[in-house]
């Protein structure tokens, strides 16, 4: 049986989570459906740049003639190379992640056909304001406090839209015909409660990305050992020194031989010790492998598959890409379905309140009479404030803010 005070205590700190976290979540709902068409704005530039005409251009360079041409033209240290069998410029690459920047060489001519970062698009910005509403550290504490807070509000908002009795109207289906207020209301309960776990699966794709979660669950993989092996980053693993390196066509050959499906990469020794490194980026995610070679005999050193990755590494690589909707096109417009439907339902949120807002007042709910939480109920809320840091930081400061209101009240 559903308890009418624990009812009435999550629709008042549901609604006064929302009414903060809304401005919020809104942001967010846009720019994430924004920064789903990252791939269809960059990658049109970047083919535009690797075009080339490969009629009457002669002999191709080598990888290495190419290479050391990138290299005087990059102000970075390149520190891999996309291969390719396509007729087009030689991708070399420089830094990591948000910082990488790609330089292109053109095979014949030798040419730089031109660079492209990720930074020079409008859509970083997107991204950056998605990430970290373009407030740096602060702005990604901020996204993650919210992010939690959605969590928290996913979870007491299915609590309240469960039924006290039968029926589907304005609980499974919207009612459009009993007024404005209740169809914004039902716009906001019945859309949120069809698409909470997808939301809450998306979140899970995001939280890695944070600071505070995100800093203790790498903290957590490695404790238990799920995450990469150290020596699928290359850690711990040599080439035998000799006097001369294998060429890069010789290693590219090398590669090649391994017929790796998706976007091959082959990362370049760091020192004269380390080794070449071939990775794959593709779907399904089982398919990738990290492959170490001796970068003086080309001879195999370390090969790495999808079984030498620990559980919460392939958990949290599922549900970020889940979150990025790159498991094709079924899972982008799932994903850009949801955005859309949590921009609407948010939006529906706001104009409820609005129309059921007494004049003059907040309209924040009432705190049940003599309500007292269950020792279970604490267990829960401490627990999501052990695993949500920045949740349980906020709740704790909720909380004795109401006995201090409370105090004052007296």
């Amino acid at each position: 049986m559903k308890n009418r005070k624990l009812n009435q205590w999550f629709w008042k700190w549901h609604f006064i989570a929302g009414i903060i976290s809304l401005p919020f979540v809104l942001v967010l709902s846009i720019t994430g459906a924004i920064y789903l068409f990252k791939p269809k704005v960059e990658n049109p530039i970047i083919e535009n740049i690797q075009k080339i005409d490969s009629q009457n251009q002669g002999e191709k360079l080598t990888y290495d003639q190419q290479w050391e041409i990138a290299q005087k033209n990059s102000k970075r240290k390149l520190n891999s190379v996309i291969i390719s069998n396509k007729e087009q410029s030689t991708e070399f690459i420089s830094g990591r992640f948000g910082g990488k920047k790609s330089i292109f060489i053109h095979p014949y001519s030798g040419e730089v056909s031109g660079t492209f970062q990720a930074k020079d698009t409008w859509m970083y910005k997107v991204r950056k304001l998605h990430g970290e509403l373009l407030g740096g550290t602060i702005g990604t504490k901020i996204v993650e406090l919210i992010a939690c807070w959605m969590i928290i509000l996913i979870i007491s908002g299915i609590y309240i839209w469960f039924p006290f009795s039968k029926g589907i109207k304005g609980v499974f289906t919207i009612r459009f015909n009993e007024g404005k207020r209740i169809l914004a209301r039902d716009i906001h309960a019945v859309t949120g409660f069809w698409i909470s776990i997808l939301l809450l699966l998306i979140l899970a794709g995001g939280l890695p990305w944070t600071d505070v979660f995100g800093g203790n669950f790498k903290k957590v993989q490695k404790w238990t050992n799920t995450g990469y092996s150290k020596t699928w980053r290359g850690i711990g693993l040599t080439s035998t020194v000799k006097e001369k390196r294998i060429t890069l066509d010789e290693m590219i050959t090398i590669a090649n031989k391994e017929n790796l499906p998706g976007t091959i990469t082959l990362g370049l020794p760091k020192s004269p010790k380390s080794t070449f490194s071939v990775s794959n980026k593709t779907f399904p995610l089982s398919d990738q492998k990290m492959i170490h070679f001796d970068q003086y005999s080309g001879e195999l050193i370390k090969s790495h598959d999808w079984s030498d990755v620990g559980s919460l590494m392939r958990g949290r690589m599922w549900l970020m890409a889940f979150h990025q909707g790159e498991f094709g096109g079924w899972n982008w417009y799932l994903v850009f379905l949801v955005a859309i439907l949590l921009t609407v339902m948010s939006s529906a949120a706001i104009f409820s309140y609005l129309w059921r807002k007494p004049k003059g007042k907040l309209g924040i709910p009432k705190q049940p009479k003599n309500f007292k939480m269950s020792n279970g109920f604490v267990l829960v809320l401490i627990t999501l404030g052990v695993v949500f840091p920045l949740f349980g930081i906020s709740a704790v400061l909720i909380w004795l803010s109401e006995k201090l209101r409370l105090k004052i009240i007296k």
